[in-house]
């Protein structure tokens, strides 16, 4: 007879027979709670994995011999009593699915054997220890149907624990790592807590959460202090077994846990040293101190050589010296130089229409090589010398390893959107922010999507291409699909589905019915990113849909501590493969990248965008630089029109309106210009011509620089040409080509020095194009320019105008010099205001302070460039770099990078690098450890993964990760974890590793090679979670005979936000991998040239400011001394005029650099080319005054300093600084920050702090300690005044014949008849003598 009813009806008449068995069963030692196994838990739907549960048996424990108890010890040590003494309450099935069950917690504990055995400790306590009852109280038991027979399975127990043993157990775990991420493994077995507010009670309670997907069947652990028995059922001990401490050896042998996993296994390190501390003297900045001590020792210097001057002076007679060989040797170099100068100039303005057109042949030759002409716009090829240590460090990892992924990010806001407090069913009250909301996670979703689906025509690819074509697909890098891109944003917790988003689920807990939603998933995922499905009843994975974890500050940021749904930020980011440039699918990632600023800028403009976001992609960098190039020529264009709009209206001489445009100089201004050019385009011409590339640097700087050192030269000259028209005993060409030449071979040598002395491939370029340049402008100068001046001064002998050479006008030019405004305002007022002599005292002491208060800011200057100021003003990287510094929790991946040489095999080698146990305590990975315990020192805020530690836990034989077919044709091959359970235990039943003795596992040579590839390509998964897939595959180099050529193990940086901490971070890894270097080499079998290196994106552009102060020191002293050198010669060998233009140069670089400190302006590359430039232009401002001081003959130094700052003053001002200063002034309306800050600021400091020196400390420094007046010279001029004084008589006898003459003629003339009787006698030779006087 069959019985027809249901299910519901049979357990509410089952349900008293329940409840007896449960009041019936006794805790009492020796009996079991539960026996064998019921099948499926029939209360849980889907799980990670079969929850199997037991059956309801009250009963005696058994005797387990045989197969029954060798499997028991394997699964169960701890409980192991021998086999004749040992009894338990699991069945062979039930050990079976324990083991399964502990595999997946093994697989991340193995590492740190106390742990797992700890772990294991517990649920083999719970499921087969032979006292279960006195421990253990079932709860709740439901009737299933197992094998055909109805049975009661027990789906809930309480489990009572001494609190000690949970301490400690819980303990043991605590610290042990994931290398794969760096994390905590107890992350992943906390839930909602994490790692951080993980407790014993929290990791028990998850444990027995049968809603994680992994508990199979619901353990309630109740924690028990000391002897408590509150509450505790009637005969119920709290087992009280005893737990291992981490840095214990374990009963089987095993050593203790790695300081890594083991904060108790760690030698006693002394802490590091701290940075040094800041240099003081008394109790002040010592620097400041020298600096003050300096300035009153050299003002009492210069005092005291003052007052014994005087003294001396009084007592001095008048020198009768006579001319020495010095100034006779000075006299001799000045008349070679001016002849030889006077004579070329004659030749030039002799033919100047020939020398006109050879010179516009050989500038065009030159110019021919612009078709030929490469930019770099690559900043690494830039800023980075092919052979620095940080380029060939880039090199070896990019061709081992591949570029680092293209990076195209988001990160988004919402200021105004206000937040709100969610009471969650099993997390509480939680803060949510106002972008934390689920209208704007679907916005972002949408937005995501949008951007996935880009397509467009690709003429490389000559198809359309989308996402998949160029994106980084850890997982499936083979042939991705769009899911298999990379994608890390918030909405990835949720797969990118929108119906995971609004998905809702009632749920109970301890007694209390609420909903769930996606809020409730997105708190479990943020504090859990490696689960595969969370514990609310929604039981969705935390995984992204391409397969691997979005890590917390990869979705969200502007959190504190681990308050992440009250996030500032969403952070939504693209990775792309970073192909080489000569791959076409590098021009792909390019458009694809474009296509992606087209729709994220439309997407901002959109007034129905509620966020408030900042964006880039991998190529901004480099499109945002090009682009202000562009938009700034203008402004350099400007500036070039109105230097030369001043050259062209100041050179003119203006003495009346008829002969305004004879006498304007507009065309002579136009050539002056046209001459710069033209040495521009020569120079990077011949450069292009032999391969040299340029840079946008170069076209921007150097025409600027050349026009602003030529227009000082076209100046000077043609004032010095209008001021000499009266004299026809000179020659301007004698004059002023000497001081073109000496400024021109200065600058030259300077720039030629540095140029071939830079390491940086932007300074050696700029410094060559600009040396070429600088010749070749002196060098036009010297011929077309002379020329062209020529032919105005014969348009302008002429009387006829300038634009209208047909015409000419009838007033004739003034024969009286033209001094202008400022030589009369120089020699009447500035002058002796200037020299007097308690304004010189003055002047020096002002001086004196100013250089040393600038060597002390020249000390505390900063050394960087900030990638921020490389944008213009207006650019939206600018706040992407704020948004990037301000929300963004972690730095960039920084690698330790092994090259060839190195035995990873051999049991020596494996230690040397891994953290688990057993391995060196000192060990790479374990030294990188130690170096995150101090972040702010390290700059380390994330320790390494570790392929080599995840390779020994993926072969242990503990897990389930390696295993091999038995069965089949793959007999003997490697098995992946995710072989199903009904037929992998029949298909791969072995090991691919025998279980040791200890757990320090570690494979033979042939294991290693062997089994090494199929981990770097096993994908992870829930089975095996240290498969290489993604994480390693890239990261192992082997070639054709098994040797490993190269590996690199990832850490990450903390924060860095400015150059000096880029720079920091950059030394202390370079000092660590040297640390790690030194020790690998002394393990056996190590190659001596054998090298670890760390490895970041940013190297190669911060590694130069390691060295940019020494470099920049020799650099200028390079510059220096070819400088000194020139000026002593062309000065007639005069060492003491040479020495005093030197110190006035070093003053003005000093004083500049101080001023870089007060005005925020940085020390590096850029202010470097400044700089070096700086020497070249501070020798206009000094070298025509010391000059023309040398030459002076008056007799005392003050009368020859007036004399120099009256005529050459006026000169320097007019030709130097207001040529330069209105082209400097136009640059403060760039766009272009590097332009505002390193050519508009610091060219104005140069200029202004030149003509400072030039003006004022220069003739004062003169009075003191300039060169005693050349007799020779002095000579020289007294020979030509008695010249022209013989002259003069001479001329005047002239004039008194021809008076006789005519009186010889006038009949009229009584008083001289007698003599003119007398002459008339002697005709001849009164005609000879005025021959003679004739041709005198």
């Amino acid at each position: 007879m069959v019985l027809n009813i249901d299910i519901n009806t049979y357990l509410l008449m089952l349900a008293p027979s329940l409840t007896q068995m449960l009041s019936e069963a006794q805790h009492q030692p020796g009996f079991c709670a539960f026996y064998d196994e019921c099948g499926r838990n029939p209360s849980l739907g889907d799980t990670l994995i079969p929850p199997i549960v037991p059956c309801l048996n009250y009963s005696p424990a058994r005797h387990l011999t045989g197969e029954h108890y060798k499997r028991f010890k394997e699964v169960c040590p701890m409980l192991d009593q021998g086999e004749e003494n040992t009894y338990g309450c699991c069945s062979l099935g039930q050990l079976t699915s324990l083991e399964r069950s502990l595999s997946l917690s093994k697989g991340v504990l193995n590492r740190c054997p106390s742990c797992a055995e700890n772990f294991a400790h517990m649920h083999c306590m719970a499921t087969c220890s032979p006292n279960q009852t006195v421990a253990v109280k079932v709860t709740k038991v439901m009737n299933v149907t197992y094998l055909g027979q109805p049975k009661d399975a027990v789906v809930a127990y309480s489990a009572y624990i001494n609190n000690q043993f949970a301490e400690t157990a819980f303990q043991s775990c605590k610290n042990v790592r994931l290398p794969a991420t760096g994390g905590f493994a107890i992350s992943t077995m906390c839930g909602r807590y994490g790692a951080t507010l993980c407790t014993p009670q929290r990791w028990y309670d998850f444990q027995g959460d049968s809603s994680n997907g992994l508990a199979p069947l619901d353990i309630d652990f109740h924690l028990i202090k000391g002897h408590d028995t509150t509450g505790l059922p009637e005969g119920v001990i709290p087992y009280n077994g005893r737990a291992l401490k981490c840095n214990e050896v374990t009963p089987s042998g095993s050593e203790p846990c790695s300081c890594q996993d083991c904060k108790d296994s760690c030698p006693s390190l002394p802490p590091p040293p701290p940075p040094p501390a800041p240099f003081r003297l008394a109790g002040m900045d010592g620097f400041l101190l020298i600096s003050i001590i300096l300035s009153c020792v050299l003002i009492c210097a210069f005092l005291l050589y003052v007052f014994v001057s005087f003294r001396m002076s009084s007592k001095k007679k008048k020198d009768q010296g006579e001319v020495t060989c010095a100034n006779k040797t000075s006299l001799v170099a000045q008349d070679f130089l001016s002849s030889l100068f006077q004579r070329w100039g004659t030749l030039m303005a002799s033919y100047p229409l020939t020398v006109l057109l050879l010179s516009a042949v050989v500038v065009a030759v030159l110019s021919v090589g612009l078709k030929s002409i490469e930019l770099t716009t690559d900043p690494v090829e830039l800023w980075s010398a092919p052979n620095s240590q940080a380029r060939q460090e880039k090199d070896f990892h990019d061709k081992h390893f591949g570029p680092f992924f293209r990076t195209n990010q988001l990160i988004l806001t919402a200021p105004d959107k206000k937040g709100s407090i969610y009471d969650s069913l099993l997390f509480g009250k939680q803060n949510f922010s106002g972008i934390v909301s689920k209208d704007l996670i679907i916005q972002l979703l949408e937005l995501q999507q949008k951007i996935q689906q880009i397509e467009f025509w690709s003429e490389d690819l000559n198809r359309t291409a989308s996402l998949k074509d160029v994106c980084y697909a850890p997982l499936n890098p083979s042939n991705p699909s769009l899911t298999d891109c990379a994608v890390n944003s918030l909405p990835q917790y949720f797969q990118n589905s929108l119906e995971n988003i609004n998905a809702k689920a009632n749920m109970t807990e301890l007694g209390v019915t609420k909903e769930v939603d996606w809020r409730d998933h997105l708190i479990y995922c943020l504090n859990s990113p490696l689960s595969f499905k969370d514990i609310t009843a929604l039981g969705m994975s935390c995984m992204a849909d391409y397969g691997a974890p979005v890590f917390t500050f990869l979705a969200v940021g502007g959190y504190e501590d681990d308050d992440y749904t009250n996030a500032e930020a969403l952070i939504l980011t693209f990775s792309l493969n970073n192909f080489p440039r000569e791959d076409p699918k590098f021009k792909v990632a390019l458009q694809w990248e474009k296509e992606f600023l087209k729709i994220v800028q439309d997407y901002q403009k959109d007034p129905a965008t509620n966020f408030t976001f900042a964006y880039m992609a991998e190529r901004s960098l480099e499109d945002e630089i090009n682009r202000t190039t562009a938009e700034d020529i203008p402004i350099f264009m400007i500036s070039y029109l109105v230097i030369f709009v001043y050259i062209a209206v100041a050179l003119g001489e203006y003495s009346s309106c008829k002969r305004l445009l004879v006498d304007s100089k507009f065309l002579v201004g136009l050539g002056g210009i046209l001459v710069v050019g033209c040495s521009v385009l020569a120079s990077m011409g011949f450069y292009s011509w032999i391969g040299i590339p340029s840079s946008l640097v170069i076209l921007q700087v150097v025409p600027f620089l050349v026009l602003a050192v030529g227009a000082d030269n076209i100046f000077i000259f043609v004032l010095e040409y209008q001021v000499s028209v009266c004299r026809k005993n000179q020659s301007t060409v004698k004059r002023k080509k000497r001081g073109c030449s000496w400024k021109c071979t200065s600058d030259y040598l300077c720039f030629v020095s540095s140029g071939a002395l830079s390491t940086m491939p932007a300074v050696r370029s700029f410094a060559l194009y600009a040396a070429l340049a600088v010749l070749m402008d002196f060098a036009l100068q010297m011929t077309a320019f002379v020329a062209l001046l020529s032919l105005d001064a014969r348009r302008q002998d002429k009387n006829r105008c300038e634009l209208f050479c047909c015409v000419s006008v009838s007033a004739k030019h003034s024969n009286k010099p033209n001094e202008g405004f400022l030589l009369p305002l120089m020699r009447k007022y500035y002058a002796p205001a200037l020299l007097n002599r308690y304004t010189r005292i003055f002047v020096m002491v002002v001086f004196i302070l100013m250089f040393c208060a600038s060597i002390f800011l020249m000390l505390h200057v900063k050394v960087g460039l900030d990638q921020e100021l490389a944008m213009p003003t207006d650019s939206y990287m600018l706040r992407y770099f704020s948004y990037l510094h301000k929300y963004f929790e972690v730095g960039v991946p920084v690698y330790f990078v092994t090259k060839r040489g190195y035995n990873f095999t051999s049991e020596e080698g494996m230690n040397a690098v891994c953290s688990s146990v057993g391995c060196d305590q000192f060990s790479l990975t374990q030294k990188i450890q130690y170096a995150t315990n101090f972040p702010d020192l390290s700059h380390i805020a994330i320790p390494a993964n570790s392929w080599v530690d995840d390779f020994i836990d993926w072969l242990n034989p503990g897990s389930r990760c390696c295993r091999l077919y038995t069965l089949g044709p793959n007999q003997g091959e490697f098995c992946p974890a995710n072989i199903s359970e009904d037929s992998g235990s029949l298909l791969c039943g072995r090991k691919c590793m025998n279980a040791s003795a200890t757990s320090a596992i570690r494979p033979s040579v042939e294991l290693f090679n062997r089994f090494l590839p199929d981990f770097l390509g096993n994908r992870p998964d829930l089975q095996c979670s240290k498969g290489g897939l993604g994480a390693y595959d890239t990261s192992v180099v082997i070639d054709g005979r098994g040797e490993i050529i190269a590996s690199r193990f990832m850490a990450y940086h903390t924060t860095l936000t400015n150059s000096q901490e880029y720079t920091a971070a950059l030394q202390k890894g370079r000092e660590l991998a040297s640390s790690i270097t030194e020790a690998m080499r002394k393990v056996p079998g190590t190659s001596p040239d054998f090298e670890v290196f760390t490895y970041t994106l940013t190297n190669v552009f911060y590694e130069q400011y390691l060295t940019i102060v020494p470099e920049g020191l020799f650099n200028i002293s390079m510059c220096l001394l070819p400088t000194f050198v020139v000026c002593c010669l062309l000065l007639g060998l005069d060492l003491l005029s040479g020495l005093l233009n030197l110190i006035t140069i070093i003053m003005i670089v000093v004083d500049t650099v101080g001023v870089m400190t007060l005005w925020s302006i940085d020390y590096n590359a850029v202010s470097l080319i400044n700089l070096v430039t700086a020497v070249g232009i501070s020798v206009e401002f000094v070298s025509h005054m010391t000059r023309s001081f040398a030459l002076s003959t008056k007799p005392t130094r003050v009368e020859r300093a007036a004399e120099a700052t009256a005529n050459m003053g006026s000169a320097v001002f007019a030709g130097v600084a207001m040529t330069n200063l209105p082209g400097i002034l136009v640059l403060a309306f760039a766009k272009a920050q590097l332009i505002q800050i390193f050519f508009f600021r610091l060219n104005l400091v140069i200029t202004l702090l030149g003509l400072a020196h030039g003006l004022i400390f220069l003739p004062v420094l003169l009075t003191y300690f300039g060169p005693g007046l050349n007799k020779a010279i002095l000579l020289q001029a007294q020979r030509a005044n008695q010249s022209q004084d013989t002259m003069r008589r001479v001329k005047e006898a002239y004039d008194n014949i021809s008076y006789v003459d005519n009186d010889e003629t006038n009949p009229g003339t009584s008083s001289n008849s007698t003599s003119s009787s007398g002459d008339d006698k002697k005709p001849p030779e009164a005609a000879e003598r005025k021959l003679k006087i004739e041709r005198l």
